[in-house]
């Protein structure tokens, strides 16, 4: 029985996938479950793995090529067996992504512009924003759909009314920096933000990671970062406040009972956040290793569907960077966004003395429809109070 592979749709927007690499040659045996391609999004490079067992057949797409989302690109066959000469009624096997695979920050539907012709999200959004009236635009798809490639042609001409090109040279942004470019601005200007801010005494936060850290590096042989005690406290501090570990819905606000932590993590041309799955669960040795393995593979380009799958919260660290404060945006469709400054000695009244203590800033941004003022501030509160005693936390 043969099995088609198709090139998957891994965001809601998706319209093509680059197909990076071949992991298999045509006529190779493929075991279901192992690396098969690579394909890369406007969100990363990923490993797609075998839908099934079989010989690799009937390759027609070649490294390089930007391939609809759905087609046909392979075949799985048993040996022996010849690939289907047309789209015959066979199963259709997609190459193996999580069921729950979810953007960075999803798209915001809006009614069809033209109710005859179907358009994509992306190319909807595009054309409110180069001002193409959607009814000129014809679409190249195989029953008309309009991709954002036809808006861009339908554009074109307007192009030459733009002023002269200014001195200096142009940036063309990754897909990534694209990516993050269109979510932040969609974020920002679809969210009503908030912001909440708290500056937090560190010296137990860094006494706990002297006195617990050492062990854990020692019998896992994994560095326990600052981002790892917090990626912890906080994922167990949001158990008692679902409003910020909460989404936006058209039908209400879908509270998770579980913290899946998104950390933001800087790559070549940008930002993707990576999850860390259950964190309210895990152990710090496990956070560590998680948090290393999927940072590992966001800078190789090498994220997998899971790695960017069904965040709930995201907590996004410049202390590193000599950074005090901050305030993020909020990744869509989490209700809420963490932004750690870095620890440093200040002077501060401690029992109406002027004292030098460790302290840090912490910027909650927060959608406004989800949560208010008061549950941002009891989050903190609490948050604060699990930094002050972390062993109690972790415990």
């Amino acid at each position: 029985m043969a099995f088609s592979v198709v090139m998957p749709a891994l965001e809601m927007a998706q319209e093509t996938g680059k197909l990076i690499a071949w992991r298999k040659q045509e006529g190779d045996r493929v075991t279901k479950g192992e690396p098969l391609l690579e394909i890369e999004t406007d969100k990363a490079v990923m490993e797609i793995e075998a839908p099934a067992d079989g010989v690799l057949a009937g390759v027609s797409a070649q490294a390089g090529t930007d391939i609809p989302v759905g087609q046909t690109i392979a075949w799985i066959v048993a040996p022996g067996e010849k690939p289907p000469a047309t789209s015959d009624s066979v199963p259709t096997a997609r190459a193996k992504t999580d069921k729950h695979v979810a953007p960075v920050a999803l798209s915001v539907p809006e009614p069809s512009v033209v109710a005859s012709a179907r358009i994509s999200p992306k190319a909807r959004r595009l054309a409110k924003e180069l001002g193409v009236d959607i009814a000129s635009v014809r679409g190249s798809g195989s029953d008309g759909e309009i991709f954002a490639s036809d808006v861009q042609a339908a554009a074109a001409p307007v192009e030459s009314s733009a002023p002269p090109k200014q001195s200096g040279s142009i940036k063309v942004p990754s897909a990534i920096g694209r990516l993050m470019a269109e979510r932040t601005t969609l974020s920002w200007t679809t969210v009503p933000h908030f912001f909440v801010t708290r500056e937090i005494e560190a010296s137990a936060l860094n006494e706990c990671r002297a006195k617990l850290v050492p062990e854990i590096e020692r019998t896992h042989k994994i560095h326990v970062s600052h981002t790892d005690l917090l990626v912890a406290l906080t994922s167990r501090v949001l158990l008692k406040h679902p409003h910020l570990n909460s989404t936006w819905t058209t039908e209400g606000i879908h509270l998770h009972d579980h913290v899946n932590m998104a950390v933001a993590i800087a790559v070549n041309d940008g930002v993707v956040t990576a999850v860390i799955p259950n964190a309210h669960t895990a152990g710090l040795a496990e956070i560590a290793q998680q948090r290393r393995d999927v940072a590992e593979r966001a800078r190789a380009g090498k994220l997998r569907p899971t790695d960017i799958a069904d965040a709930t919260f995201t907590i996004s660290n410049l202390g590193m960077y000599q950074v005090d404060e901050f305030t993020a945006i909020i990744v869509q469709p989490q209700a809420a966004i963490l932004a750690v400054g870095s620890i440093v000695d200040r002077v501060v009244a401690v029992d109406g003395k002027p004292t030098v203590r460790p302290m840090m800033t912490l910027t909650l941004s927060c959608d406004h429809r989800a949560a208010d003022g008061a549950r941002a501030a009891a989050f903190l509160n609490d948050l604060a109070q699990a930094v002050y005693e972390p062993s109690k936390w972790l415990a």
